[in-house]
């Protein structure tokens, strides 16, 4: 096959993709590799389809036929890939996510995460000490090996890795990196946003929103000021004030008069608070009286007492 059918091969893949899916995660390929990669497509299988190909080819599709996803464009540069999908966003970022292989610090890397050396024994011969005294790591010599004193980090996220950094963490056998796709935008509906939204839940929208609500209420009331959400306060406290004026004067109205007859007899506000509190009492009795029903024992059946002192009848 020659370049220019691979070309459009791609390109007729890449409309196909376009016309079927409606949501894109862009995800960003840096240091994965081919058997990687053909890890992270089978897990993604039934659930999405991954393209990796050539930026150039991508843009132009995209500005020729598809002018929908322009916002796209922008996004697709370096080493990316687009993972097309109709289903759940949050599921598939779970997938990629769980398919990174630990990786060994390689010097000249860029940092993806601060690295920490713990403390303790390392296993290393007493001879290597000055190669972590280089790197400014207290150590003591523990039962003929070395044993680092406190905690030292020696990488620094998004700076490169040193040589004396690297080589000391393959000594150690610690692989501190973890490689995989990263998702750099989402795609859906003609916007495209961080991937961090997808960890906004409904209930902390729900949440968010009455947090608003009740500062918007507080300011509301503060400055005499009428919204949707400080109406039911001042409902309530015109209807305290009017209760008040009743009870104090000769004013009445339906939702006071009945007040002021528990008031004005004690016995009936006595009843009606024990009514009222009498089913919570029952419920909160109930629960030792189970409880205790459940952990006490059954009674043993007692054997029958011989009455002619252990001589039967027929001995």
């Amino acid at each position: 096959m020659s370049k220019r059918e691979r070309k459009d091969e791609f390109s007729d893949k890449l409309r196909d993709l376009f016309s079927k899916y409606s949501k894109i995660i862009i995800v960003g390929a840096d240091n994965v590799g081919s058997s990687h990669m053909q890890k992270i497509r089978v897990s993604l299988r039934g659930k999405g389809v991954l393209l990796m190909g050539k930026n150039t080819m991508i843009r132009r599709v995209i500005k020729n036929d598809y002018k929908q996803f322009e916002a796209v464009v922008p996004h697709v540069f370096e080493n990316v890939g687009l993972l097309f999908t109709n289903g759940d966003l949050n599921e598939l970022r779970e997938i990629i996510n769980q398919q990174k292989v630990p990786a060994a610090a390689k010097a000249g890397a860029i940092a993806p995460v601060d690295v920490t050396v713990p403390a303790g024994d390392t296993g290393l011969e007493p001879t290597q000490t000055a190669f972590l005294q280089a790197l400014n790591i207290a150590t003591r010599i523990n039962k003929g090996q070395i044993m680092i004193l406190n905690p030292k980090q020696v990488i620094t996220k998004g700076e490169k890795v040193g040589a004396s950094e690297a080589t000391l963490l393959q000594k150690l056998k610690i692989k501190p990196f973890s490689y995989g796709l990263g998702i750099r935008q989402i795609y859906d509906d003609g916007a495209v946003y961080n991937p961090s939204v997808l960890d906004i839940t409904p209930d902390a929208i729900g949440k968010k929103i009455a947090d608003a609500a009740t500062r918007i209420a507080a300011l509301s009331l503060e400055i005499g000021y009428p919204t949707l959400p400080s109406v039911p306060h001042t409902l309530s406290r015109a209807f305290k004030n009017l209760l008040a004026i009743a009870l104090d004067t000769a004013i009445t109205f339906p939702q006071a008069e009945e007040i002021k007859e528990l008031l004005e007899n004690p016995e009936a506000l006595a009843r009606a608070v024990a009514a009222s509190s009498a089913p919570a009492a029952a419920a909160s009795a109930d629960k030792p009286a189970a409880a205790a029903a459940a952990a006490a024992p059954e009674p043993e059946e007692k054997e029958e007492s011989d009455e002619d002192m252990g001589f039967g009848l027929f001995d």
